[in-house]
Formats: C-alpha cells, sequence, structure tokens
C-alpha cells in the first residue's frame, strides 16, 4: 500500500522532516517518480487512484489488503479487524462490510453526528490494523496504527513536500531521502490536528531524532511522553468528532 498527499492536505509532525534531505545524501523523490517506482515493485497487479488535489492510492489486493470507497470518502485497510461482527451490529450495517467499509461509516458518522472523540472509537477495533482514510469532500486525511504495530506502517516527506505513507519501508526509503520514520503504533494521525496517541490521548507525543549509519540525522521516531499532560476540557455536541480531534 502506498498513500501520497500533498503538502497542502497533511501536515505532518516538522520532526519527521530532516534538515539532512537538503543537503542532497539522498535525493528525496517526487510523487509520480514514487508512483512510477511502486507499480514497478508490483507490476502485475497494482491498483491505482488519483486525485486532483494532489492525493493519491496504490495497493496490490489481497484478503488483507482493502481499497473501498462510499460517498467521496477512500479508505486503505491492512490487517483485520476480530471484532469486526460486533461492529457492524453496533453500527447496523450490511453484515458483508469489510473492514475498509466500516472505517468509511464509522468515519461518517463522526464526521457528520458525532459526538464521540475519535480515540475512543479507535480503542473499539480489536486487531492488528492500519488504515488511511482520505475524504475529498472536506480533503481530510486521517490513519491509525493498531496498538500491537503488527503493520509495519511508515510515512516521510517527498521533494515537494507531500506526505508518503506506506508498509513497504523500502519505498519510504527511497522516496523521502533521510526524512522518513515509522508511524507510532497505537497512534493516529490528522491532517488538522496532528499526531496523537488513542491509547494514551491526554499525553503528549515526542519526537526522538535519529541518526543513521552514515551518521546523518534522519526523521524522527515519535513516542508517547507519559510525563506530560495535556490540559484540555472535553467538548460536547456535535463538535467533538473526527474533525475536532477533542480527547
Amino acid at each position: 500500500m502506498l498513500a501520497i498527499f500533498h503538502k497542502a492536505l497533511a501536515h505532518p509532525p516538522k520532526e519527521l522532516n530532516s534538515p539532512s534531505s537538503k543537503l542532497k545524501i539522498r535525493n528525496p523523490s517526487l510523487p509520480d517518480v514514487i508512483l512510477r517506482d511502486f507499480h514497478s515493485s508490483h507490476p502485475e497487479n497494482c491498483i491505482s487512484v488519483t486525485f486532483s488535489t494532489g492525493a493519491a492510492f496504490s495497493y496490490v489486493p489481497s484478503p488483507s489488503r482493502l481499497y473501498s470507497s462510499f460517498d467521496d470518502v477512500h479508505c486503505v485497510f491492512l490487517g483485520s479487524l476480530d471484532n469486526l461482527s460486533s461492529l457492524i451490529n453496533q453500527y447496523g450495517l450490511c453484515h458483508k462490510t469489510n473492514e475498509a467499509l466500516f472505517v468509511i461509516e464509522a468515519y461518517r458518522t463522526l464526521r457528520d453526528r458525532g459526538p464521540y472523540p475519535a480515540d475512543q472509537v479507535i480503542k473499539d477495533l480489536d486487531g492488528t490494523y492500519a488504515f488511511v482514510v482520505y475524504d475529498h469532500k472536506t480533503n481530510i486525511i486521517f490513519c491509525a496504527l493498531s496498538g500491537d504495530g503488527g503493520i509495519p506502517l511508515h510515512w516521510g516527506i517527498a521533494a515537494d513536500g507531500a506526505v508518503v505513507i506506506s508498509y513497504e519501508l523500502e519505498i519510504v526509503k527511497k522516496s523521502c531521502g533521510k526524512s522518513f520514520g515509522r508511524f507510532p503504533a497505537g497512534c493516529m494521525f490528522h491532517s488538522e490536528g496532528g499526531l496523537k496517541s488513542f491509547e494514551h490521548p491526554m499525553k503528549k507525543m515526542k519526537a526522538m531524532p535519529r541518526v543513521d549509519s552514515e551518521g546523518a540525522m534522519c526523521g524522527a521516531n515519535f513516542n508517547v511522553d507519559y510525563y506530560s499532560h495535556v490540559e484540555a476540557i472535553p467538548r460536547v455536541g456535535s463538535a467533538a468528532d473526527w474533525t475536532g480531534w477533542d480527547v
């Protein structure tokens, strides 16, 4: 799976963008080149979906890699949900709903009717998973990785500032120069609200700079700062949804 979002759509932590990438130690690539390289890695069965806004999905279909879209909301889902049947019943969905469609429906419900905060909803998902949602209507990006970290999700910054997300480390390393890192387990990223932990929503995230074998500064690793506390008063009503990022 590969997802690319123009810098105007996504606003990742500034620590992900390494100053070493500007030193031409390893040149990052442009989105068109990254998509072409991904297709070259999977020449027989790779599928891509692109948008005029500068967003793109590319994936290889399999039972554990799903793509779905509904009402202009698009989702790539990796892994599986152990409690999908109970979630389907809870949300009143069709029993043939797969994981990607469920995430879309849950996102639309919270976007439009809230008031449950995103971290509480993600906590209800049992399994090993990673997903990326792109709401083409609102240009919102939302992604999350399960707490067990069973899916090796990575992200980085392309040559033009676009955000690159993929489970294939070599694609991200080649595409993003030194500006890349592993997406932290138990966390979610929202294009407007940034990176947060859904396992510890009242704790701040901290960035730990990485130095590679060449001695160059790389994009940071992100972890929960257990000594910090987010001072916030939870909202009520329709504002406390996935578009508002209340915790």
